[in-house]
């Protein structure tokens, strides 16, 4: 009896506890008739917009107060990121159901070079994102006109002291860490196997954009999200913060493309399926 318990269980654990969801197709029009598509695109317009509104104005807001009192006045910086990293938090924990939860266009790519969005919705995410960006900050500069300018805009600039090479590779660093982090922490086989642990995926998230910006605001100012970096641009419109922009989108989208490549096909052992696949084609 018992040795039929053992063999059992020994069947149980052999088989696979979970699904990967199938690839998806590189372009879907059938999308652009579904209410669910544009659903999605809304979300990710008013997440952006809602997440630069509350970031951008408490940089701001930390720059009015350390200079009107003390230095130690403020958020400071350990505020900054975690207002960066809780807001995050809270938008991906109310638009995953429905977008996914992207908020980010370095995370839409790396999930579209993952398969896990097509083509047209990947375009049209970062577009709304892009938008929804622009409007938050807007919005913060019709609150704070007096402020504004006069700090910066929240725009994301190269610090001075450091190397456009160093700026690059801060923002590849840190934009790999948080598409690494989307992608374990929605990673259907770590749900399945740690279905007993009650881990909140938007948590993780979190606490790698909280994480990131602690090391890197002294160097960048922490892009590692382009529509961030695009919207305060647009709106700030200096030549500071135009010149350094391409750093802001190279960086990030790099470093999506290499956590895509790492989690797909090191961790997951993509290139290893891949090949058994063709092997067992050739010798059919």
């Amino acid at each position: 009896m018992a040795k039929e318990m053992g063999v059992a269980e020994q069947g149980s654990f052999s088989a696979k506890d979970y699904h990967d969801p199938p690839p998806a197709p590189l372009i879907d029009p059938k999308e652009l008739i579904k209410w669910s598509f544009y659903r999605a695109v809304i979300a990710e317009f008013i997440a952006t917009l809602l997440f630069l509104y509350i970031t951008v104005l408490t940089v701001i807001g930390y720059k009015s107060q350390t200079d009107n009192a003390d230095p130690c006045g403020g958020v400071g910086i350990l505020g900054i990121a975690w207002a960066f990293g809780g807001m995050i938090f809270v938008l991906v924990y109310c638009t995953a159901g429905i977008s996914g939860g992207h908020i980010n266009p370095a995370v839409t790519f790396g999930l579209f070079l993952a398969r896990k969005v097509s083509l047209i919705r990947a375009l049209m995410y970062m577009v709304a994102q892009c938008l929804g960006a622009i409007c938050g900050v807007a919005l913060v500069k019709s609150f704070q006109k007096s402020h504004y300018d006069r700090y910066g805009g929240g725009a994301n600039e190269l610090a001075l002291g450091y190397s456009k090479g160093t700026g690059l590779a801060a923002e590849i660093i840190g934009t790999f860490v948080l598409v690494y982090t989307v992608f374990s922490a929605t990673d259907p086989k770590r749900n399945a196997r740690d279905s007993h642990v009650p881990v909140l995926a938007p948590l993780p998230i979190g606490f790698a954009v909280f994480m990131v910006h602690l090391a890197t605001i002294p160097i960048t100012g922490t892009g590692i999200n382009p529509a961030r970096s695009l919207g305060a641009a647009v709106i700030y419109n200096k030549n500071k913060a135009w010149n350094d922009q391409w750093m802001f989108w190279v960086g990030p989208f790099i470093g999506a493309a290499i956590a895509a490549f790492y989690h797909q096909f090191i961790l997951r052992a993509g290139a290893a399926k891949a090949l058994g696949s063709f092997r067992s084609s050739s010798h059919a």
